[in-house]
């Protein structure tokens, strides 16, 4: 069983960049084993797929937001990181990490992963 909280600035000004962690804790010798990912749900829109870090590295990005989206991971830390540069006043939104135990480009629902972190509001506003 693994349990996922985001942690990060809960106001960005316009801009700038907004950077988000998430912490990975319980089974720690099954986080080799995961994709983790970044999800965003904009007010009153749908859930967003951002972009996934495989337990190798490898990363893949919405089309969309490829340009500005970063993501890495820390596994001596169990945490997993999201940069989203240049943010706008489009970025505004609750960010979840995720983790499933498949590759699934694209995955924007909840019941396509194994875990779910609560999410944290980001608010961007000069």
């Amino acid at each position: 069983q693994l349990q996922l909280q985001e942690s990060g600035p809960g106001l960005v000004r316009p801009s700038q960049t907004l950077s988000l962690t998430c912490t990975v804790s319980g089974a720690s010798s099954a986080t080799g084993c995961y994709y983790w990912a970044w999800i965003r749900q904009p007010p009153g829109k749908a859930l967003e797929w951002m972009g996934v870090i495989s337990y190798s590295g490898s990363t893949y990005y919405s089309p969309s937001l490829k340009i500005r989206t970063s993501i890495a991971r820390d596994s001596s830390k169990n945490q997993f990181t999201l940069q989203l540069l240049s943010v706008t006043p489009e970025d505004p939104a609750v960010y979840y990490c995720a983790a499933s135990k498949s590759l699934i480009l694209g995955a924007n629902a909840k019941d396509l992963y194994d875990y779910w972190g609560q999410g944290i509001q980001v608010t961007v506003s000069s």
